[in-house]
């Protein structure tokens, strides 16, 4: 299997199945001397562990991560860094009965289709699972930031899940870390579980959409055409497992809207520019524009469900399926910690991508 990397300058390669011995990362181009521990790193991949609750998958692994090389006396090196999460509670077991059957909403059958044969334990490289690598690499990402940019901050939280919406006008972020959704709306919380639970006994799965912002970036990052900062986020956000849409900005509304409605108006302001709206989300041709980075993605109801769907076995000869195991009834859950990761990601390697194009010789205004 090729592509297995990602980035431009900060490039990661995730490797590993969901019931294999381990899974991890390989991060090429992180700058030395940037201060990390296996610690920093764990307290995201905690974020965005299973079996925490009764609203997720309850597969119990500790996910934690061992730095394997690169880091040295509390501090990069500048040389690739191994990253490594061993897997302690599969139960390969349960998958023994699909392993000629293709499962609906899964990659089997295209894998299957591709290479000639697949990891049928889970999904192997198509499991969700495989986002684990990327959280680590994430925390990694953001360690870096806070050495070259502290000021940055990126926090992800849910707007919807199947009929439940946030209220935008109840945002307060500082609720997000405090229900199992991620919401940043403390008394819709204890309605949206019930939602779920509901969602849940009747052997049944929904989707979700995730926002992640990017505040306090400088204005710059990104590149005209084929590198634009979207381009790479809206590709970064769309490689998550069960992702079916990307939006950044506005996204679709803006085919909704008139030119005088979506234009962003500037002024200047004692600080630099400043703008009257973030219909763009924070990008205007492929750069950023010192506002808030926006991006928003779907994630699709989870394919693992106990209701009966039918389906074909590898000979071509019809089939029921129930799919068995330990899965989460809403992924879109545990995707906001791995949304954050992938931001964290592109936001860096852009950065460095700057910084070696650009360094200190921007355009200024006033």
């Amino acid at each position: 299997m090729s592509m297995n990397t990602f980035g431009h300058l900060f490039r990661v390669t995730t490797w590993g199945e969901s019931h294999g011995p381990a899974l991890g990362a390989t991060v090429d181009g992180c700058p030395p001397n940037v201060p990390v521990d296996e610690a920093f790193i764990q307290q995201f991949l905690d974020k965005r562990r299973p079996g925490q609750n009764k609203n997720m998958t309850q597969r119990n692994e500790p996910d934690q991560v061992h730095i394997l090389s690169g880091v040295f006396e509390g501090k990069t090196t500048g040389t690739s860094i191994q990253l490594m999460i061993e897997n302690t509670d599969q139960r390969s077991k349960d998958y023994g009965d699909i392993a000629n059957t293709f499962r609906p909403g899964h990659a089997d059958i295209t894998y299957h289709q591709k290479y000639g044969n697949r990891d049928y334990r889970g999904g192997g490289r198509s499991s969700a699972r495989e986002t684990a690598a990327r959280v680590a690499a994430g925390g990694l990402a953001r360690a870096v930031l806070n050495h070259l940019l502290p000021e940055v901050k990126i926090v992800g939280y849910m707007t919807a899940m199947g009929a439940m919406e946030l209220d935008r006008s109840k945002i307060d972020l500082g609720a997000i870390e405090g229900n199992d959704f991620w919401l940043p709306d403390a008394e819709a919380a204890p309605a949206w579980e019930d939602y779920l639970q509901k969602i849940r006994k009747e052997h049944n799965s929904v989707g979700a959409t995730v926002e992640v912002i990017a505040q306090n970036l400088p204005a710059g990052l990104g590149a005209p055409i084929y590198a634009k900062l979207d381009t790479d986020l809206a590709a970064a956000m769309m490689s998550i497992n069960a992702v079916k849409g990307v939006e950044i900005g506005e996204g679709m509304a803006a085919s909704r809207l008139t030119g005088t409605d979506n234009a962003d108006e500037i002024f200047m302001g004692e600080n630099g520019p400043e703008y009257s709206s973030n219909h763009a989300g924070g990008i205007l041709g492929g750069i950023s524009t010192g506002q808030d980075v926006v991006v928003r993605f779907a994630v699709k109801p989870t394919s693992s469900i106990l209701t009966p769907r039918q389906s074909i076995r590898k000979d071509g000869t019809p089939i029921e399926v129930v799919t068995k195991g330990r899965h989460d009834p809403c992924v879109g859950v545990r995707a906001v910690p791995v949304g954050e990761a992938m931001m964290a990601c592109v936001v860096l390697d852009h950065l460095l991508l700057h910084r070696g194009q650009v360094g200190e010789n921007q355009g200024t205004i006033g």
